[in-house]
């Protein structure tokens, strides 16, 4: 765990949090999470009369001693839910990039430690991605995590592939969101069809957001790898933050528009609080 980082006991105190959704709970595998039909979980939900077909397991013999009426219980069913996680690796996010992975741990690890299905992709889907499921496929997510790449790619949002993502119950989406506002309109046009609770976790850092440069300078672009000869100031500086606050207003109409859960994170916040307070207060974990 020290590759990331993290709080002491940050494992067991994630151990106490599930991730919180209204979607329907797809799939046919035993998880712990409520589903709205019922099943045979060791949950009591009430009684209905018999039918041929049911089965008589499920038959309260003690109801039937006192009424002579064959009544069966019937439970809540407990599915799996089905987590996705898709992390920009674009080269804009190698300073924010321990956090992402520290987020992408907590948020996995929440997922695993309640026997839910888990799959984690990185970018363009040139990188296998991981696909595991239940509390025992923590250290071989631990070890994907240790084993991924830099960031390196030369874009994100037009090229994301979100095939890993089908038929998620949730699909998270970590990225700095830097690209341009038509290319992450494509983006969430192609996400709306894979899964029904899209929540885009947008990554800012200080610098980002209050550039303190100041003088002459050469800026490059990571991705692009175009330069631009630039004099800050305080008037630079404005016009950058206007320019900014457009792209951020963009970006959540987007979000708006097509049923997307936006939430702005902080690095400097750390992951302790974006964890414990930011995504618990949204219900995002509960």
């Amino acid at each position: 765990m020290d590759f990331l980082q993290l709080p002491e006991g940050w494992i067991s105190r994630l151990g106490r949090y599930s991730i919180g959704t209204q979607s329907k709970i797809r799939g046919h595998h035993k998880g712990s999470s409520r589903s709205r039909r019922f099943g045979s979980s060791m949950d009591f939900s009430d009684f209905r009369e018999y039918h041929p077909g049911d089965d008589v397991r499920h038959i309260d013999w003690n109801v039937y001693a006192r009424t002579e009426k064959v009544y069966i219980k019937r439970f809540l069913d407990e599915q799996e839910m089905r987590i996705h996680i898709m992390i920009d690796g674009s080269k804009s996010m190698q300073s924010k990039w321990l956090f992402t992975k520290q987020l992408a741990f907590s948020l996995g690890t929440i997922v695993l430690m309640n026997d839910d299905k888990l799959t984690m992709s990185l970018g363009e889907g040139k990188y296998r991605p991981f696909r595991q499921k239940g509390n025992s496929a923590q250290k071989k997510f631990s070890h994907f995590l240790t084993s991924l790449p830099e960031p390196k790619e030369t874009g994100f949002a037009e090229l994301a592939d979100f095939q890993q993502s089908k038929d998620s119950t949730v699909l998270f989406i970590l990225s700095d969101a830097l690209e341009s506002l038509d290319k992450w309109q494509h983006f969430f046009h192609r996400a709306s069809k894979y899964s029904k609770d899209i929540r885009f976790l947008h990554i800012s850092n200080e610098q980002e957001r209050k550039p303190l440069f100041q003088g002459d300078l050469r800026l490059v672009d990571d991705e692009s790898a175009e330069a631009f000869n630039v004099t800050m100031t305080p008037w630079t500086a404005e016009a950058y933050n206007r320019q900014r606050s457009v792209h951020v207003a963009g970006l959540q109409s987007l979000c708006r528009r097509y049923g997307v859960h936006y939430m702005p994170v902080h690095i400097e916040d750390g992951i302790q609080r974006v964890i414990m307070h930011q995504l618990a207060k949204q219900n995002w974990i509960r």
